[in-house]
């Protein structure tokens, strides 16, 4: 195969988590017992959503937001949560991870939500944790990340590693894929993906011809791209972000590269992005998620026509708004199970907690607050829709510090 004020304390350790990057464990919050400002006595228990409305990442987030949206009203229509109606409080990350911060900030501590769903970027959730630690809040996180981490006060609804980009590896591999060429925007995710693609590489004979990087919002892609097809690698693995990725797949098509000849497997091009890079310039690509629009099953048809007729019939479903979806059902489930809206009870009730979701049935991993995915390879068609080529045999536990591959050691040290 070819082929409210900002607390300045929340913002300097923001900043200074950033700066560190990616690969070390999220440590337990001093502030366990903060005191909370959410108010249960009424009839309605107030969340945040927190997405870039605005910016380069908007391309993506918009479709979290009106997920959340149509979950909110959904859960609010069969009765709420313990008799209590959703009310969200809706902010703009800016695509800008010290705005993120700044709205965690203020939804927590002036809005007083009893839970945040949203952020997209690794570098936008890597600006939230501390927020939510010190706080001791809760965020759900709907998008798959490079794994190594976990935090209690986090719980990750999107993919981890061994859940997309390991299955994505093993099928390139099972293709006959013997080099790759690493493309990716320069931030946490890429490189720390990136990190994990060259230890997989090195272990299973994969030659890695060149890697790049590019700042989010980049629309030059010509030197890379024809560094790309001077390489002749079998294929590019991208882990471009944004609208970035418009340009990168227009270059790609105007230089003469094929899916056919070099393909491009993606892992944050979803259907939302095909429609922006325009489907003439990316069909016969790959991707590795765990939900397509196209999953036939009477609970994603459902879905599918539910968020169809609340947002227009030309409005696909994605993969990381099915997984925003997902995390405010789950958030329910376990609120309903613990009895209690309190961040200690549902962090102690959360473990085996289920739902049933598009995707297929999700259960939250108690130890590092992950859930069980389905991987899929798909493939873009014309019609601008992704269609499963490939899939796990069932559900993936999550391994976010991927213990048990013996070529990741010392990953996430």
């Amino acid at each position: 195969m070819r082929r409210s004020a900002l607390a300045t304390g929340s913002i300097v350790a923001a900043s200074a988590l950033l700066l560190a990057g990616c690969g070390s464990k999220a440590t337990e919050s001093d502030s366990a017992n903060a005191e909370s400002c959410v108010d249960t006595s009424g009839s309605t228990i107030k969340v945040g959503s927190l997405n870039s409305l605005s910016g380069t990442m908007a391309i993506s987030e918009v479709t979290v937001r009106d997920a959340i949206a149509l979950a909110v009203e959904e859960i609010n229509a069969a009765g709420g949560v313990m008799g209590k109606q959703i009310q969200v409080v809706g902010e703009d990350g800016a695509s800008e991870p010290t705005v993120f911060a700044e709205k965690a900030e203020k939804l927590i501590s002036s809005d007083c939500v009893a839970a945040v769903f949203g952020g997209w970027t690794s570098s936008s959730r890597k600006a939230m944790l501390p927020v939510f630690e010190s706080a001791n809040s809760l965020l759900y996180y709907p998008v798959q990340y490079e794994g190594l981490e976990s935090s209690k006060n986090i719980f990750y609804t999107g993919a981890t590693t061994n859940q997309q980009i390991v299955p994505a590896l093993d099928y390139l591999k099972e293709k006959g894929v013997k080099s790759l060429y690493l493309v990716g925007s320069d931030y946490v995710f890429p490189q720390t993906a990136n990190r994990i693609i060259k230890a997989y590489a090195d272990a299973n004979g994969i030659e890695i011809k060149g890697e790049d990087y590019t700042p989010l919002g980049s629309t030059d892609f010509s030197t890379i791209v024809n560094k790309v097809r001077t390489a002749d690698a079998d294929a590019v693995f991208n882990t471009l972000n944004g609208d970035s990725n418009v340009a990168f797949f227009r270059e790609y098509k105007n230089v003469g590269l094929t899916p056919q000849e070099m393909p491009v497997v993606s892992v944050s091009i979803a259907e939302e992005e095909v429609g922006g890079i325009g489907v003439e310039n990316i069909t016969g690509q790959l991707t590795a998620w765990n939900y397509y629009q196209t999953i036939e099953t009477p609970v994603n048809e459902a879905f599918v026509k539910a968020y169809k007729d609340k947002f227009g019939a030309n409005k696909p479903t994605s993969d990381p708004m099915e997984a925003a979806y997902v995390s405010v059902y789950l958030w329910k489930n376990t609120v309903e199970k613990a009895k209690s809206f309190e961040v200690s009870a549902i962090q102690e009730n959360a473990g085996g907690v289920t739902f049933d979701a598009p995707e297929g049935l999700v259960t939250i991993d108690g130890e590092n607050n992950h859930i069980t995915k389905t991987a899929r390879i798909g493939e873009i068609r014309a019609d601008g829709l992704i269609y499963t080529i490939w899939e796990s045999p069932g559900p993936i536990e999550p391994d976010p510090y991927l213990k048990s591959y013996p070529w990741a050691a010392g990953l996430s040290g």
